[in-house]
């Protein structure tokens, strides 16, 4: 699941309030379906393993046997076969529209001129380089003089070289939004590919990349360094790894208090005395008297690099993120020369995803609401909203309940994540209200034009909201994204429509299933509140301590025994687990589980689970339906990048590792001292 702590985004919009009352209930009963299964499919499993050896591998085995891992995928699991089933709906959606005539400005017609603009692939290879030639020109003749001016434009093409500004909630005033700057331009991705000696077989053939796409751009020919492509490209992978040094790591950034530098634009440019600051925020027509500066150390940093780096060096490298930014939409060449990179190189796969599929996830991208409405219309039901605001409403319950019976916390704390869980704002399926696309304009110009006036209208859009009140009914995720997602600066929880299906939530099964998958997904979003980051927040969404000295104590000392064990696990060989920058979502797994266990515990001696006629209890299914949403195979090069750059552990371990520290599972499978599943009672970590 995703969370979601002060980044820029384009948003949606829809919100339901609980209440107190709501949530200090006892939870409702559910609805009978007509026939209930027990959620578990025995063909998922692999019996020729003991539960006690490798839960992940007993429970997910099977699955793993029926669905080989594909030449398009790095991995390939639950989550992924519920998105292509998505896609699979969306595009017929798309191809209806596409194939019809629609009226010019309205919504179908850019859904439909933006799918078949992007699909006309001969044409698209007949153009090769020239939707990007006018702006490689520009940036070829430019002066140092102009630098500040270029940044803020290609600010809002979408492209973040040295670094990004975004609207988003004010710390210290969650009501309000403010201005962001933040550390960005690495093409390679995390910081640690620059920086680590074992990665050097990444940098060359990432030379390799800009080198290639240099030349095919013609860049090189109009900046006229034509032959020396290499050179260039040299330089810059080593002004990237300058900034690769300056940029803040992604464990310090965990920490929300490390994140807050909030000045005036004249102290900024005092930072920054490269850039003309007055004049970056003019192009963006922001008249502001306050920015947080995310990372000021990075920015000052960066101007040392911009006074002594070659400014024919800076130039090229302001071409290298146009081109590496509209590689994806320009003809077969830059597509396929970024894939040989980004897709095969760092992420282990062996082609590409069909043309489709591509298309697909950039008309969500661009238009999702758009999309998302007819999707809703379509393929979600009314009931399934229903039962979910059901389930979300025990959920709480059992959280609350959790909190008011924790032996570690003082009543002052627990009266304070009381209030905090009594204010979650809950979201479910889609918005009340959707976005208003009538100023984004689409047409047959080309594919990346298209592309650009969709970023050029997000960015806007972002930019347009600093200095107002934030609007609590935004969406972040589209109704048919399969996600999940907590936000501290609303104390929100959101879950669109497209999650809400099997292996997640399945309206025939029996809940104990339901309880263990979408029951742990809430219970995930719900912890995030009170995890490592989220804990920082108050119920207003401020950044606020109200914890008492003792029990923060307390909860970092719980907190690192969930650092020590998943640091302990070896992903690869000689490559082990990142347990302070995976942190935030270990605590959510772990709070998510004992919370949904506790609602279903208390659902089932209220007689709401039934036995159903198969060989395992209650208990066994929900913790068989947990494990199956991780259900996954995965290549090793994406093993190595997921565990470089994904704050969320692999699957694997999110179940064998995460299932460790909750006692019930001990007692579902007769788990005991010895067994490879084991984990001592004085390591097992009992936050929520």
């Amino acid at each position: 699941m995703r969370k979601k702590i002060n980044v820029a985004s384009v948003l949606a919009l829809g919100f339901v309030f609980l209440t107190v009352s709501t949530i200090m209930a006892t939870p409702t009963k559910p609805k009978k379906n007509k026939k209930q299964t027990s959620g578990i499919i025995a063909s998922n499993l692999d019996k020729s393993v003991k539960p006690t050896q490798d839960f992940y591998q007993y429970a997910c085995g099977g699955w793993m046997k029926n669905n080989p891992l594909g030449d398009e995928y790095a991995r390939y699991g639950s989550f992924d076969v519920l998105a292509e089933n998505n896609q699979q709906q969306l595009k017929d959606l798309v191809i209806k529209i596409a194939s019809q005539k629609n009226s010019i400005g309205s919504v179908e017609q850019k859904i439909g001129d933006f799918y078949n603009v992007a699909m006309n692939v001969d044409e698209i290879n007949k153009q090769g380089a020239q939707p990007i030639q006018s702006e490689l020109n520009s940036i070829s003749i430019l002066k140092y003089d102009q630098l500040t001016n270029k940044l803020a434009q290609m600010l809002l093409m979408g492209t973040n070289p040295f670094f990004t500004l975004f609207g988003s909630a004010d710390p210290d005033n969650s009501s309000m939004n403010i201005a962001y700057i933040w550390q960005s331009g690495l093409g390679i991705g995390d910081r640690d590919y620059y920086l680590d000696k074992d990665q050097q077989n990444i940098r060359y053939e990432y030379v390799k990349l800009i080198e290639k796409m240099l030349t095919i751009s013609n860049y090189s020919q109009i900046a006229g360094f034509k032959g020396a492509e290499n050179t260039m490209a040299h330089k810059i992978l080593a002004l990237e790894t300058i900034l690769a040094k300056y940029t803040i790591d992604k464990t310090v950034l965990r920490d929300p208090y490390q994140t807050i530098h909030k000045c005036s634009p004249k102290d900024f440019q005092q930072m920054i005395p490269a850039i003309n600051v007055n004049q970056y925020l003019s192009v963006l027509k922001l008249n502001i008297d306050t920015i947080n500066i995310a990372q000021p150390d990075y920015i000052k940093g960066l101007n040392n690099l911009l006074e002594v780096t070659d400014f024919e060096v800076v130039k090229a490298y302001l071409a290298w993120n146009i081109i590496r930014s509209a590689s994806s939409y320009l003809s077969d060449e830059f597509v396929d020369s970024s894939f040989d990179f980004y897709g095969k190189t760092l992420s282990g796969r062996k082609e590409n995803s069909p043309r489709w599929k591509r298309v697909i996830s950039n008309i969500d991208d661009c238009l999702g609401e758009a999309v998302g409405q007819m999707y809703v219309k379509k393929y979600f039901p009314a009931e399934a909203k229903a039962r979910m605001e059901q389930l979300v409403s025990n959920l709480q319950w059992a959280l609350g309940e959790r909190i008011k019976t924790s032996t570690w916390m003082t009543n002052e704390t627990k009266k304070n994540a009381l209030d905090k869980l009594s204010s979650f704002k809950v979201k479910i399926g889609y918005p009340d209200k959707w976005r208003d696309y009538s100023s984004l304009t689409i047409n047959n110009e080309s594919y990346y034009a298209n592309i650009l006036r969709a970023r050029r209208f997000d960015m806007e859009y972002n930019i347009s909201k600093i200095g107002k009140k934030v609007d609590p009914s935004e969406w972040q995720m589209t109704p048919q994204t399969v996600n999940a997602y907590y936000d501290p600066t609303t104390n929100e929880i959101c879950f669109p429509a497209g999650i809400l299906q099997p292996p997640f939530f399945d309206m025939n099964a029996d809940d104990a299933a339901n309880y263990g998958a979408i029951g742990v997904v809430i219970g995930h979003e719900m912890t995030h509140g009170f995890d490592d980051q989220g804990r920082n927040y108050d119920k207003d969404g401020n950044l606020s301590d109200w914890w008492t000295e003792k029990d923060a104590e307390i909860f970092k000392e719980r907190a690192k025994l969930i650092v020590d064990h998943f640091n302990t696990i070896e992903v690869a060989p000689g490559v082990f687990g990142n347990g302070e920058f995976t942190l935030g979502e270990n605590i959510a797994d772990n709070g998510g589980l004992n919370v949904s266990y506790s609602a279903f515990q208390k659902a089932k001696s209220e007689g709401q689970i039934k036995g159903i006629m198969d060989e395992f209890t209650p208990e066994q299914r929900f913790f068989l339906a947990y494990a199956a949403v991780w259900a996954a195979n995965i290549r090793h090069e994406e093993i190595l990048r997921r565990t470089k750059s994904d704050p969320h552990s692999l699957g694997r371990w999110r179940v064998n590792a995460t299932l460790r520290h909750i006692d019930p599972f001990y007692e579902a499978f007769h788990i005991n001292q010895g067994d490879p599943m084991w984990l001592a009672p004085e390591k097992r970590s009992k936050i929520w």
